[in-house]
């Protein structure tokens, strides 16, 4: 048995005196080779792993869109069905129609619902007179019969919520657009909602600088079978990049993209898309429909096309103990070489393997040292994160600041006055600054004051930066007022600033107050920029305490 490990021992210390290069090289390229195959089966898994998370990505994606598309179409059903019934539709009634649906946030996208009657050029006249008497004193449709001759209009009557975005769609003729009439017809030969193609709503005001959008139409009808008589269209504009990242906010869409397609005769015409990152990684496609209409979802993914984690850790660790196994074979080759010559050139051979071991400390050090450096110069260049933080960490402070209000008011009815003077504490006491405040004793449901807060930071901020708050002098007075038993006005006036102009485009804060605080509040804001200081009238509901505790106690039914 001894021997038999004797002649072993002795075999192998005659190749690496035979084979003093090939033996290490072939160790090296061994481990080297296992290590590829490692680094293969886990980018293998990755890859998987990552298509496996792309297509589960993709399909909630879809069903979130089709879910949003489908409920738009249920809201759209249910007011075909009642205005079927309905001799008449006037403005009270459309109005307590949308305010009843309680369109929460997963309607986020829509501008809201409308209603456009099907009228002849005869009856033209009668309309505009109709528009102008419940609207806009010169409103008119559009475009004219002198500009396009045409026998059937669909000239927009109704649009909830009622806003300045939205009234600028009012007496438009969707009719007389192309791609809107195919989406009409469609609807009316199919009797189901159905989707337009890509378009840019009358909202946006500018063909060239909005955002792409598409409508839901769904046709009504007055009387039944073979008598009955086509009233009018109900619809929803969309907005297309919100509506698709209302369904992104569905679903985990972090580090991958997503764009939706519209497809009309074997074309593909851009809506919209979120997180934009090339053609790189991999793609996933999925047609969707949408309101009886097909579009194709693509999600793509955000991850380039390089080593995981992992893999790296794998392949950096092979070839370290890939280079220490060469290393130690040819020191084992050494060894055998000094040991057969003489017992002198064995302390050489220490003396070299000493330097060696000394080698390779000073270069782990210096691949340490490197790896710090790097880490250090990507710390000090990554400034896009604390920006982006500054504007967040405004409004996260903001909602608190009101939470701690409600918090201690229990979540009941909290004052006007209180939620005011938590905004701008930080100016009321101020010797360069004037706060004015004045009215009477008003509280506000939990959620008014939520919005109100919300508004009025954003206001403040904005009064901070480029407003009457910017500069010694500069005045601020906030009043309010009871309306009604039911209502609240809230007027913002700036003055003694630096003069003011018209934003060049819509900031943030802008759409947030217009659009969001407006919805929640259910009531239209007012936003002028005069040379003086910027105007702002908010209308606030005065709700009873049984209202706000009745969504309180049944919080789903508050949701739909």
């Amino acid at each position: 048995m001894v021997q038999k490990e004797h002649q072993d021992n002795s075999r192998r210390r005659r190749w690496l005196l035979e084979y003093p290069i090939a033996v290490p090289v072939v160790i090296f390229l061994l481990v080297a080779a296992i290590t590829m195959l490692s680094v293969f089966a886990i980018e293998e898994g990755e890859r998987r792993r990552e298509t496996a998370d792309l297509n589960r990505h993709s399909q909630a994606m879809a069903s979130a869109i089709e879910r949003r598309a489908f409920t738009s179409s249920s809201y759209l059903r249910a007011g075909a069905a009642l205005f079927t019934t309905q001799e008449k539709i006037d403005a009270d009634l459309f109005r307590r129609f949308v305010s009843e649906l309680r369109l929460d946030s997963d309607y986020r996208g829509a501008e809201g619902i409308g209603w456009a009657p099907v009228i002849s050029a005869n009856d033209l006249p009668a309309f505009e007179t109709r528009l102008q008497s419940e609207w806009i004193d010169d409103a008119k449709v559009r475009p004219s019969l002198s500009e396009a001759p045409r026998s059937q209009l669909t000239p927009i009557l109704f649009l909830q919520p009622d806003t300045l975005r939205n009234r600028r769609a009012l007496g438009y003729d969707m009719y007389s657009d192309p791609v809107r009439r195919a989406a009409m017809d469609e609807a009316l030969r199919s009797m189901r909602p159905s989707a337009s193609g890509r378009i840019v709503l009358v909202q946006e005001g500018s063909e060239k600088q909005g955002d792409a959008g598409f409508l839901i139409y769904m046709p009504v009808f007055d009387g039944a079978g073979g008598q009955r008589r086509l009233k009018g269209f109900i619809y929803s504009p969309f907005n297309a990049p919100q509506f698709i990242e209302a369904a992104a906010a569905l679903v985990n869409s972090e580090g991958m993209a997503a764009e939706l397609y519209d497809l009309n005769d074997g074309k593909r015409t851009l809506l919209a898309g979120i997180n934009p990152v090339g053609e790189q990684g991999e793609m996933v496609e999925r047609e969707v429909n949408l309101a009886n209409r097909p579009m194709m979802l693509v999600v793509r993914s955000g991850q380039a096309q390089t080593l995981s984690s992992m893999s790296m850790v794998t392949l950096l660790f092979g070839i370290a103990v890939a280079s220490l196994l060469m290393l130690v074979a040819r020191l084992l080759t050494q060894q055998a070489l000094e040991d057969r010559r003489s017992i002198n050139w064995f302390a050489e051979q220490n003396s070299i393997r000493d330097s060696l071991t000394r080698e390779l400390n000073h270069r782990v050090k210096n691949t340490l040292a490197n790896v710090l450096s790097i880490l250090s110069l990507t710390r000090r260049r990554a400034v896009s994160l604390d920006e982006f933080a500054e504007g967040l960490d405004g409004r996260i402070r903001s909602l608190s600041g009101t939470h701690d209000l409600l918090t201690q008011s229990e979540w009941g009815t909290t004052p006007i006055r209180s939620v005011i003077e938590a905004e701008l504490a930080s100016y009321a006491d101020d010797a360069d600054h004037t706060v004015s405040m004045s009215g009477p004793e008003v509280e506000l449901a939990p959620n008014d004051a939520l919005s109100l807060g919300l508004a009025l930071h954003e206001l403040t901020a904005n009064a901070a930066k480029f407003g009457s708050l910017s500069r010694p002098g500069g005045t601020v007075t906030i009043s309010w007022e009871r309306t009604s038993e039911a209502l609240a006005r809230v007027d913002w006036v700036e003055s003694g600033g630096p003069t003011v102009g018209a934003p060049s485009k819509r900031g943030f804060g802008t759409d947030l107050i217009e659009k969001i605080v407006a919805h929640e509040l259910r009531h239209p804001v007012e936003i002028s920029f005069d040379p003086e200081g910027v105007r702002c009238s908010l209308l606030l509901p005065i709700r009873e305490r049984s209202e706000f505790e009745l969504r309180k106690a049944n919080p789903a039914a508050h949701a739909h």
